[in-house]
């Protein structure tokens, strides 16, 4: 094979084009760049894709799925469940709200939690557990939902406010930041937990620059609200007729722009300029501009998904035909991205080494990149990291998360990427394995 040191294949770079280009422009000169109907108009969209019924588009896929905590009444004295084997996000935002952080392993040789180790660290205190779609492939939510409406996790069950009394058991707020357009069991990933959160950031399948969004899927979403609901303290207005999906979009909003119980669009109406504060809160709404990048970026999604699904399977065949040619204990393992229960978003491919150290895969690492090929790394586990020993977590109580880090490397997997540049990787990678 053939080494080309001027070759230069970046990780993830956005895939723009000139009609992304030409919405911002519009968006720009069109006088409307906060939050506007650009943004309407992306959260109806999403929401049709996904089949929900309503979504609200924020600055992040984080500020989302702090959103959910916000609208369930989670606070100090809750928990929160979720892998270890995750980005800080899924984990910060439950420390942001002062409740407590609760991680569990993974299964063996999977991504995805331990379901027996997770019903086990249920407590009377449990509120939410968050699964994640680790590469864009979703993870087992009908096992979660099993799990907790199983009779003795019920008994646990103390709801505080009511969508949690309606909810009737622990609510499953999905961390969908890579699973945007995958989907299992026949439902889209933003459909199938009772809360989902999607990230919309630069390096995502589906950009917005920054950005995220927030949508739920709720039995009781088309009943009526019965009674004025207090927030953070804070009464919120109520409105006769509101339904749930009503009142949490208009909850949202609330809590996206300071409380403020009218957006800047609202406020263009002649004589519209009162507005009240109901609650002292935050600023995490998307802006048009973001929201002009979605609508086009929507539009091109089908093909950018197909495109990822080709390579990924080029790539699943390469890495089976080196794997024909090494032992049991040294076969380079890799996900199932399609299976006939499940479609990934083809997200991110990542790869591990079996058999190899740490320090041995960051050579692999070392030697893609001066054959000019960029790889990453997903995920160094959280009790890994300082923020979470400090709050005391020991990675020597989630064996089976250091086991998937400590030879994990992530290929370039980016529409950007031409078939050529995908023979490259997969060339350049089998020969650097080969030789170790």
């Amino acid at each position: 094979m053939s080494i080309d040191l001027k070759k230069n294949i970046p990780f993830s770079p956005p895939d723009m084009t000139e009609a992304e280009v030409n919405e911002v422009r519009d968006a720009i000169l069109s006088g409307w760049i906060t939050t506007g109907p650009r943004t309407k108009k992306l959260e109806q969209i999403i929401s049709e894709y996904v089949h929900t019924e309503k979504t609200v588009c924020l600055n992040s896929a984080t500020a989302a799925m702090e959103m959910v905590l916000h609208v369930l009444g989670v606070g100090p004295g809750d928990e929160v469940i979720m892998p270890a084997y995750t980005y800080t996000a899924s984990a910060s935002v439950v420390q942001h709200m002062g409740a407590t952080i609760v991680m569990v392993d993974s299964q063996k040789d999977n991504v995805e939690m331990d379901y027996e180790k997770l019903a086990a660290a249920i407590t009377e205190r449990t509120k939410v557990i968050v699964p994640v779609d680790i590469a864009g492939i979703c993870a087992d939510v009908d096992k979660i939902k099993e799990i907790v409406n199983r009779p003795e996790i019920l008994a646990k069950y103390s709801p505080k406010n009511d969508i949690q009394r309606l909810m009737g058991r622990i609510v499953v707020s999905n961390d969908c930041a890579h699973s945007f357009g995958a989907s299992r069991n026949g439902k889209m990933a933003g459909e199938i937990a009772d809360f989902s959160s999607f990230s919309f950031h630069a390096v995502k399948n589906f950009t917005t620059a920054e950005g995220g969004a927030m949508t739920w899927n709720l039995s009781f979403g088309n009943e009526k609200v019965e009674r004025q609901q207090v927030y953070c303290g804070s009464s919120v207005p109520f409105i006769e007729g509101e339904t749930w999906n009503e009142f949490i979009y208009r909850l949202s909003q609330l809590f996206s722009l300071h409380g403020q119980n009218k957006d800047a669009l609202a406020k263009t109406k002649l004589g519209a300029w009162e507005y009240d504060i109901i609650g002292p809160w935050y600023k995490c709404n998307m802006t048009d501009i973001m929201a002009a990048l979605g609508l086009v970026q929507f539009d091109r999604y089908p093909v950018m998904l197909q495109k990822r699904a080709e390579y990924v399977e080029y790539m699943n065949k390469k890495i089976d035909t080196l794997n024909a040619n090494l032992d049991t204990d040294h076969k380079v393992a890799y996900l199932n991205h399609k299976a006939e229960n499940h479609c990934s978003s083809h997200h991110l491919y990542l790869v591990r080494l079996r058999g190899c150290t740490r320090e041995e895969t960051n050579k692999v690492i070392e030697q893609m990149a001066e054959r000019g090929i960029a790889t990453n790394v997903h995920y160094k586990p959280l009790p890994m990291m300082t923020a979470y020993k400090a709050l005391g977590f020991d990675i020597k109580n989630y064996p089976n998360a250091y086991h998937l880090f400590e030879n994990e490397i992530t290929l370039p997997l980016n529409t950007r990427m031409t078939k050529e540049d995908v023979e490259y990787v997969m060339e350049n990678f089998v020969d650097i394995v080969k030789s170790l």
